[in-house]
Formats: C-alpha cells, structure tokens, sequence
C-alpha cells in the first residue's frame, strides 16, 4: 500500500485521496504536501490542515481511496 501511495502522490495535476487505515480512520490528503513517505520507505506520514500529523506503518493502511472531487 506505500508504493500506492507513493504513486498518488506524482501525478500532475494531484488527485486527492484518502488512507484508510485498520482502526477504521480516514486520513484525507488534500494537498501533495499533505502525504510524505519517510526516506526508508516503510511509514507514511500525512498531515491534517490543523497540522495534526499521524505516522501509518504499511501493516495498517487498508486501502487508498481517489476522491477527486475533494470529498
């Protein structure tokens, strides 16, 4: 699921997504600044417009969402 991620994070023009995690959180990525994967590649960071952050490791995000309307 990183490597999904990753992928939907180059794309120009960005699509916002969402990560759904295994406790049944959504954490939505508006913006390419939002979503950063941490340099060994095995946790994804994504960061709130409050500048909440949350730290997901790859054996909970269950899936990513497109939400190109930004809903």
């Amino acid at each position: 699921m990183i490597d999904e991620i990753r992928k939907r994070l180059q794309p120009v023009p960005f699509v916002p997504f969402s990560v759904c995690t295994s406790d049944g959180h959504e954490y939505s990525v508006f913006r390419v600044d939002h979503a950063f994967n941490t340099p060994r590649g095995n946790r994804v960071i994504v960061v709130a417009d409050n500048g909440a952050t949350a730290v997901l490791g790859p054996l909970h995000i269950n899936s990513v969402i497109d939400q190109p309307n930004g809903e």
